[in-house]
């Protein structure tokens, strides 16, 4: 009997990381490539949408800033349209808790409060990825 796992192929798990502030799409990038993900990038809710809509089918989880142009409730509801099972993370520097608290109701998967730890940002996506 042949070992069929010898030809498996194991690839890094991608992130979508969203974020208009060049300094923190630059600085989560890197975060998440550290903790061993292959990342791709969005400017903007928009970009964000058209990334997710080529690559849908690799991308296992977004991150969303909430305040950028095309912001991130609009986003997350134009990605849940697209794909109702995306799992998707929220950031945000502001606590706009009713507003969070409504997208966690229609199927957030969590909230990162900015600015985050590389320890707390892999809790996140820990938690969000393993459910």
């Amino acid at each position: 009997m042949q070992n069929k796992m010898k030809n498996v192929n194991i690839e890094k798990p991608v992130i979508l990381f969203a974020d208009d502030d060049e300094m923190c799409l630059d600085v989560g990038v890197k975060m998440l490539q550290r903790l061993g993900y292959e990342v791709l990038e969005a400017k903007n809710g928009y970009e964000a949408v058209q990334i997710y809509q080529k690559t849908r089918k690799t991308v296992e989880l977004v991150i969303l800033d909430m305040r950028m142009p095309h912001n991130g409730e609009k986003t997350f509801n134009q990605i849940k349209a697209i794909d109702a099972n995306a799992k998707i993370i929220i950031a945000s520097g502001y606590t706009e808790e009713s507003r969070i608290r409504d997208l966690l109701k229609k199927g957030c998967n969590g909230f990162l409060q900015k600015p985050f730890t590389f320890d707390y940002l892999s809790q996140k996506i820990s938690l969000v990825i393993e459910n």
